[in-house]
């Protein structure tokens, strides 16, 4: 009988951990103080609470690596990497000038809010990496490289046509390649095309409609054992659900369709991504949650569960079909728990990863040489008098929904002139900043909320901290410091928001309404988020 206790303790171990998942899964949307690798062997959801939308996500060896959407910031595609699928890091981007795609990309125009780079898909073939997106305005594009870290190659337009999104290539056994993706502007129609030998362009005759219904785009294509699977999502009473079907040629015809998962609505609608395999033969779904909150598109990783060879998304329900999973064992052991990079001493010769302008930046107006150690923005008149989103040159990264958020930023401030303002700002669908505007030889504090500006104390130091703190809520606090040890709050509390698809976004801004004229140099930018386990 020596084995009941074995099985009591066994048994009590089995409702600990069942317990423990089910007090991690938030009990409302964004309530999770931990979150990601828990150092433990398991993760939860989600395993980057930031805005990381349109996800797509590959194994190369024992590498992962994901793209996302960045819209109109640059440089564009966010390129992740990771060893176990829950802990990432910012490897670079693939598009490191916007113009290449088109002239209201540029600092000067400023014209695609909402726009500009969306969703994409990451392929490894012939020994280099490929990555294809589409911009709703301009078209599909491609670039190749033989290491993520880049050189990446010149944009290529594949297909110079607007109203076409979510795309994806596919080499298929014998060498050809395809490229799938969704026509908005023709009632979601999703067309499939051979592409040239050399993957840069289509087949134009070969084009062929497999799929159509209420929103079906996310698209991606895979080839697993014998047969050729269509990945998509669509719009359903219950929400957005993915979808699958699959045939035993690329061409089709596509006769079996299955939908993998629920909308789950509470969840936001986990839905664009891509499916992986581990080494040990385990499927995974990496995927954003559609439904953006302040936080943006947050990304999870779900378990997958072939059934009837149908890759099921998250837990299997009665019905055979997939719903959210708050937490999971880890893909990969004994690896260190990483986060996403965030802080910046403006030591390197160029900005590191996490760093994004809103729109292509005005080169000659910025520099980290000028004076070494420093961020120097040199102020130009934005295209509109004092309008923080139309003001080229404002550095950017994500923030993060996690229980405690503090980003401080240190600027000196000599080189400032009449009519410049600059400091740290908030930014979405709202904006806000807290920064200092100089007026003749006289700098004071000011505080604006969509634009409207509260002014504060004149600074008569040289020097000047500017601090945002918010948590879970997303409730931002403003507060300065002239010594760098005592912080005064300034300004409303300031709600993040969600708006042209995109999450709030921390920035460093600097522009004049009155000349080209002034600059103010960032010293260093510390961005300290809580980890995944709270801490």
């Amino acid at each position: 009988m020596r084995f009941l206790p074995r099985l009591f303790a066994l048994l009590l171990s089995f409702t600990a951990v069942t317990l423990a998942a089910a007090d991690a899964a938030p009990r409302t949307w964004g309530d999770w103080p931990r979150w990601g690798a828990q150092g433990d062997g398991t993760y939860l959801n989600p395993v980057l609470p930031g805005d990381y939308s349109d996800l797509d996500c590959i194994r190369v060896g024992s590498d992962y690596y994901a793209i996302s959407s960045t819209f109109q910031f640059s440089p564009g595609i966010v390129i992740l990497h990771s060893r176990d699928l829950v802990d990432w890091t910012i490897a670079g981007h693939a598009v490191p000038d916007l113009t290449q795609i088109g002239p209201e990309l540029n600092w000067d125009r400023m014209n695609r809010y909402g726009k500009g780079v969306w969703a994409g898909a990451i392929r490894y073939h012939d020994g280099k990496f490929w990555i294809y997106f589409g911009t709703p305005d301009e078209g599909y594009f491609m670039t190749t490289a033989k290491d993520v870290a880049g050189p990446w190659a010149p944009l290529h337009p594949v297909l110079k046509e607007a109203g076409w999104d979510d795309c994806c290539p596919f080499w298929d056994d014998d060498g050809q390649g395809y490229l799938v993706g969704s026509n908005f502007r023709d009632g979601y129609k999703i067309h499939l095309w051979k592409l040239t030998a050399d993957g840069r362009d289509l087949v134009r005759e070969s084009d062929r409609v497999i799929y159509q219904s209420k929103g079906s785009e996310a698209n991606k294509l895979y080839h697993i054992n014998d047969s050729y699977y269509h990945f998509f999502s669509e719009v359903q009473p219950e929400g957005r659900v993915i979808m699958m079907e699959r045939a035993k040629s690329i061409a089709g015809p596509y006769a079996e369709k299955k939908q993998l998962k629920h909308a789950d609505r509470e969840a936001m609608e986990p839905n664009q991504g891509g499916f992986v395999e581990g080494p040990d033969g385990k499927w995974y779904f990496f995927t954003h949650h559609g439904r953006g909150a302040w936080e943006g598109r947050a990304a999870s990783l779900l378990p997958v569960t072939w059934l009837d060879g149908w890759p099921i998304v998250g837990e299997v329900g009665d019905d055979g079909m997939g719903r959210m999973v708050w937490s999971g064992k880890m893909p990969a052991t004994g690896l260190p728990v990483i986060t996403p990079q965030a802080s910046d001493e403006f030591a390197a010769p160029n900005l590191p990863p996490q760093w994004e302008w809103n729109y292509q930046p005005r080169a000659d107006r910025w520099s980290l040489g000028e004076r070494p150690g420093f961020l120097r923005l040199h102020a130009f008149q934005p295209l509109r008098p004092g309008e923080v989103m139309a003001a080229g040159n404002t550095l950017t990264q994500r923030t993060m929904r996690t229980k405690d958020n503090v980003v401080t930023v240190l600027l000196d401030l000599v080189g400032m002139a009449d009519g410049q303002v600059a400091g740290l700002c908030h930014f979405a669908k709202d904006h806000s900043t807290l920064g200092v505007r100089q007026q003749g030889a006289v700098r004071a504090l000011e505080f604006t909320r969509n634009d409207q500006a509260a002014p504060g104390p004149v600074i008569t130091s040289g020097r000047i901290w500017l601090r945002s703190e918010w948590g879970l809520d997303g409730l931002s606090h403003y507060s300065y410091s002239t010594d760098g040890k005592n912080f005064t709050p300034f300004g409303e509390p300031y709600q993040l928001t969600w708006g042209n698809y995109r999450g709030d976004r921390i920035g460093i801004y600097s522009f004049n309404d009155k000349a080209d004229a002034g600059y103010v140099d960032v010293d260093w930018f510390h961005y300290i988020y809580a980890g995944p386990a709270g801490q």
